[in-house]
């Protein structure tokens, strides 16, 4: 049995659905542990059409937070009271802090990236960026960072319609003051975009292309020229750990260190998401041991 919760504990958790896969409870939880705090995480099944009834039952109850997962990130954002600079760039929210009744929304998702890069030892302050993909994930990388700093951020994305969406996107942000060169271009002009990846610092793939079990063996660079020791090669997706991408990086002159998979994005995600709601640093190296500790465990049941 569980003694820690009291009439004192502030409630937090995960709104989405599919909901119950998510690892968010064990993380938060864990962090909450470590630290203390009186604090429980739990996951909530929320559809697009509950978002406004569940931010109401937010305010109500008086949780201190919430994440947000998909469907719900867009609607969740046209509900906030306010939005954090990433979050009104992009237009989506995946992180809620209840301050008083007031809900603020943020994006961390972009910062999940920027902040698995830090952790490698690269930053993208001051680096020419190649960012291949125009979905919500790719927009909030894209804002980070620039916010975060970078020189140049070139995109590329399969649909004109994604295309223009960015563009409009980095208009926005541009409008705003935040100095950084951005370019947007089809993913069908492959000359251009194998030559935008030759001489940058930091290629970030985010696309669905590469994920398993239905593009496993498959990845947009085709140009295996391109990959030389000082570029940074970083692919969001995390299932299977090494995608094609990272393979053909290895293979053709990138170095095992800057060639980075997308697990470490969900970690940090979570990190810059606990930091907004705790003003605590996650323990992220005492996490890690504890979720692989749990996964060992669970491949030998």
């Amino acid at each position: 049995m569980d003694t820690r919760i009291s009439g004192n504990t502030k409630l937090l958790g995960v709104i989405g659905t599919p909901i119950k896969h998510s690892g968010s409870p064990v993380m938060y939880n864990f962090c909450f542990d470590y630290y203390g705090m009186d604090c429980v995480y739990l996951a909530f099944e929320c559809d697009e059409s509950q978002v406004k009834d569940t931010l109401a039952a937010m305010r109500r109850l008086n949780m201190k937070g919430a994440n947000v997962t998909m469907p719900c990130k867009k609607e969740a954002a046209r509900n906030m009271d306010k939005l954090s600079p990433a979050a009104k760039f992009v237009g989506a929210v995946n992180t809620i802090v209840n301050d008083s009744g007031v809900l603020t929304g943020h994006m961390t998702d972009g910062m999940g990236v920027v902040l698995d890069l830090r952790d490698h030892g690269h930053s993208v302050a001051d680096k020419d960026i190649v960012l291949l993909g125009a979905g919500g994930a790719a927009m909030a990388i894209m804002v980070q960072c620039a916010l975060d700093g970078a020189k140049s951020v070139t995109v590329f994305n399969r649909s004109a319609a994604g295309v223009a969406k960015a563009k409009a996107i980095g208009e926005n942000v541009r409008e705003d003051g935040i100095i950084c060169k951005m370019d947007f271009h089809l993913l069908s002009e492959s000359e251009r975009m194998h030559e935008r990846i030759r001489h940058a610092d930091i290629l970030i793939q985010a696309t669905s292309v590469g994920m398993r079990p239905v593009q496993d063996g498959v990845s947009l660079v085709t140009d295996m020229s391109v990959f030389h020791e000082k570029l940074v090669v970083y692919d969001v997706i995390y299932n299977p750990a090494v995608t094609k991408l990272m393979e053909d990086a290895l293979a053709h002159g990138c170095k095992e260190e800057n060639v980075i998979g997308g697990k470490g994005m969900l970690l940090w995600q979570g990190a810059g998401a606990f930091k907004l709601f705790t003003g605590l640093e996650m323990p992220t190296q005492e996490l890690k041991a504890f979720l692989a500790g749990r996964e060992a465990m669970e491949r030998k049941i």
